[in-house]
């Protein structure tokens, strides 16, 4: 599957992208919201394997508004101070309504790239709480959106997504990790309450056993059964909803 490398012009500038196509005609388009260790390899490996699956999936550098910055080894980045500081600041640097404003030029560069109709989102940890949030700024254009250990998706913060349930038309799928500290119980809970009165299509389905990070495979929390069943649902979800 072939990467092809695209910039995007946002309200900020330039965000640079990977977009991967099947080898036929797409069956829908489909927005892979990274973690917080940016856009590399295993991403890409992500992307491709979706798209082998008849998707064209665009991975944006969520981080672009701070480029050029470092790569991060994430079994080890923030175990070390000086790339723990680094990584917090792109993070805590880079807020929803960044994401969320973004969002919108990244829906017209698959339209651009002649990729119409619904699309689908996913987001993995920090992009998590961005595609259900994406989901609920873009009804009319995001028909899924799923988040796998996602963090703070129902969190005291203004700008958590559990708040915007009721813009939301998509169908929702949340895997969680058996023990997060990012997305407690209590968490869950909330955003279950938050889906099932605004009447959004949903499932939150607690991947016991598993911790946060496990579908990527350079976590030390990665689980190769886990991650093999986060894909078995992550595509029968695209599969239900954006054919």
């Amino acid at each position: 599957m072939a990467k092809q490398d695209i910039e995007i012009k946002t309200a900020d500038g330039l965000a640079k992208a990977g977009l991967f196509r099947p080898a036929g005609a797409a069956k829908a388009g489909a927005i892979l919201y990274m973690d917080a260790f940016g856009p590399r390899r295993v991403l890409d490996a992500m992307a491709e394997r979706l798209a082998g699956h008849g998707y064209a999936v665009l991975v944006p550098d969520l981080f672009y508004r701070n480029a050029p910055y470092g790569t991060f080894d994430v079994k080890t980045a923030f175990a070390v101070e000086e790339t723990k500081v680094a990584l917090m600041a792109l993070v805590t640097g880079t807020t929803q309504d960044m994401t969320i404003r973004d969002s919108g030029a990244f829906l017209d560069a698959l339209a651009s790239e002649g990729i119409t109709g619904p699309v689908g989102v996913v987001g993995y940890c920090m992009g998590g709480g961005r595609a259900l949030n994406a989901a609920a700024t873009y009804p009319d254009r995001i028909a899924a959106a799923a988040s796998f250990h996602g963090g703070n998706l129902a969190s005291e913060a203004p700008d958590s997504p559990h708040r915007k349930a009721a813009s939301i038309k998509a169908r929702v799928y949340v895997g969680t990790a058996g023990v997060d500290r990012s997305f407690p119980p209590e968490q869950s809970a909330r955003l279950a309450e938050a889906l099932r009165v605004a009447e959004v299509d949903h499932v939150i389905e607690n991947y016991v056993g598993s911790g946060h990070g496990w579908c990527i495979p350079d976590h030390g929390s990665y689980d190769e059964a886990g991650a093999e069943r986060h894909w078995k649902r992550l595509l029968a979800f695209f599969a239900e909803t954006l054919a």
